[in-house]
């Protein structure tokens, strides 16, 4: 089945308010929702397969805490293998959508130091890593994933919805380093998902409760929903981030 509508769920507008730094080149077009009060925290949230971060950012904007800045970046156009090479947003190209599928190694890990840029572009703005969380949905879940895995600064936790582990045979060895064995991850799938069946959610689930303390793990279906979100969903992201990004 060609996926290129895979993910075209959340596309809303809404008004691009860009970085305001060059060197990290991921936030110099991202959308950014910002805080009501002084910033305490930070969100980084990443979009799935040919989507944009607009769509997301509108949903950040409607569980949004006051204290909390939400940052959304674009990802860069590419040629996807999964899509007949068609160019479009991609963090990484994707050969399959099933766990033995081949996968972009390379791609992928030059899309997890884009975003550890930005988590240091935070960091040196005064929010410290365990006050940042990864987040997305679907190709974007995957790569919060993996990014927060690898990543050895201490974050405050993940959200992945609808999606899979990137690289899983690599792990538990490709975490290592991380300061996120204890981390929090709140992991969302639809049953009825047809494009990341809900069995690979639930394996990705077992996996990752051998890379970090499995008390820490959340795994959340939702009866009915495709590849998508729902209210219910979201009121559970904004639960999470209410408890693991406090106002202090």
């Amino acid at each position: 089945m060609l996926a290129w509508w895979l993910e075209f769920t959340h596309r809303h507008s809404l008004q691009c308010m860009c970085g305001n730094n060059m060197s990290v080149p991921l936030l110099a077009e991202a959308v950014t929702v910002s805080g009501t009060e002084k910033e305490t925290a930070a969100v980084i949230f990443l979009h799935g397969l040919g989507d944009s971060g607009h769509g997301w950012a509108d949903t950040m904007t409607a569980i949004r805490l006051p204290h909390v800045k939400y940052i959304c970046p674009h990802a860069p156009r590419i040629p996807v293998t999964l899509n007949m090479k068609m160019t479009m947003p991609s963090w990484f190209d994707l050969m399959g959508l099933s766990p033995d599928s081949p996968e972009d190694e390379a791609g992928i890990k030059r899309a997890a130091e884009n975003i550890k840029a930005i988590i240091d572009h935070e960091v040196k703005n005064g929010i410290p890593a365990n006050r940042v969380m990864l987040g997305g949905f679907s190709q974007g879940g995957a790569l919060s994933l993996y990014t927060a895995l690898t990543c050895q600064q201490q974050l405050a936790g993940v959200v992945a919805l609808s999606c899979w582990l990137p690289l899983h045979k690599s792990f538990p060895q490709a975490a290592s380093t991380s300061g996120n064995r204890d981390m929090p991850i709140l992991q969302c799938h639809g049953e009825m998902d047809p494009m990341i069946p809900v069995q690979f959610g639930a394996m990705t689930a077992e996996k990752l409760k051998v890379i970090v303390n499995p008390q820490k793990i959340t795994f959340r279906t939702y009866p009915g929903l495709m590849h998508s979100s729902c209210p219910q969903e979201m009121a559970a992201v904004k639960e999470f981030i209410e408890k693991q990004l406090p106002r202090i």
